[in-house]
């Protein structure tokens, strides 16, 4: 893990593009930070304790300056299982309120338990899942030690509770899992229409640099959110058509031509998923 500078005060770790597991740590997504006049605020917290204790290893070899916020964007387990760390080290945790719709659903549970089999010793019967101490109803502008970060509400998108971070002084977009730079994203049980005119919104911001959830920093936004976006319409149109011609998903998986998208990588564990959920909510939402 090494942190990489995006701006005068701006760094982001880069997590590898692969499937969570044991040999990884389930350092799989991006994490960033921002060194203010006073304090650090962070963005994500990785995917495991250990991971979230390296990153702060990181920091401290920047600046002696406590971390003070850490900024949630989603609370998918590869970008909170750390957050329990930075709390230790005082930190508060900011996200949006909806995150505590998952925190208190079966799903939450279920899949930290999965996780202590999954990812062990990463991830164990210590590991918790550690809710916001300031859930934010919509957007807010956060002031630190001299900056002011942008906390913008975009979902429901990737999830229900999408938070991007725009800080202007460093013209540093985080825009978490909002956007995959150089691979295939993970669409899960995404509002993949809301989530696409979000990305058409991103570019409002005017950010030097992008900060994906995934993938190194981009210094062409406007690029690297088309990737996403277009992968997704592309997944809509396919699946709609399917779903409207009531073709059996594994017929109409078949006769689709991904060639557009098949050397990118993690097409292989994510696309096919990727393709069954959307063509299940284009039947319910076939515009």
């Amino acid at each position: 893990m090494t942190a990489r500078k995006v701006s005068q005060n701006g760094y982001f770790v880069e997590g590898r593009a692969a499937m969570g597991s044991s040999a990884n740590q389930n350092f799989i997504s991006n994490a960033g930070f921002v060194i203010t006049d006073s304090s650090v605020v962070v963005i994500d917290a990785l995917g495991s304790p250990a991971l979230a204790d390296r990153l702060l290893q990181q920091i401290r070899r920047v600046t002696p300056k406590p971390v003070s916020h850490v900024l949630v964007t989603h609370y998918h387990a590869d970008h909170v299982y750390g957050l329990q760390a930075f709390k230790a080290a005082g930190a508060l945790v900011v996200a949006h309120r909806r995150s505590l719709e998952y925190l208190n659903s079966d799903a939450a549970q279920l899949r930290l338990e999965a996780s202590r089999t999954e990812l062990f010793p990463w991830i164990d019967e210590n590991t918790r899942l550690v809710p916001p101490d300031i859930p934010i109803d919509g957007d807010t502008d956060l002031r630190v030690g001299g900056h002011v970060f942008q906390l913008r509400h975009v979902g429901p998108s990737h999830t229900p509770e999408d938070l991007v971070i725009n800080v202007p002084r460093e013209r540093v977009l985080f825009a978490g899992d909002t956007v995959f730079r150089g691979r295939i994203p993970f669409v899960g049980l995404a509002d993949s229409r809301h989530w696409v005119v979000a990305l058409e919104g991103l570019l409002a911001f005017d950010p030097r640099v992008l900060v994906p959830g995934h993938g190194p920093q981009s210094e062409q936004p406007a690029d690297d959110i088309r990737l996403t976006r277009d992968y997704l319409l592309f997944l809509r149109e396919a699946m709609a058509r399917a779903a409207r011609n009531l073709e059996p998903f594994d017929e109409a998986y078949r006769q689709t031509d991904w060639s557009r998208f098949s050397h990118l990588p993690l097409f292989g564990p994510a696309n096919r998923m990727n393709a069954y959920n959307t063509y299940l909510l284009m039947e319910h939402q076939p515009d």
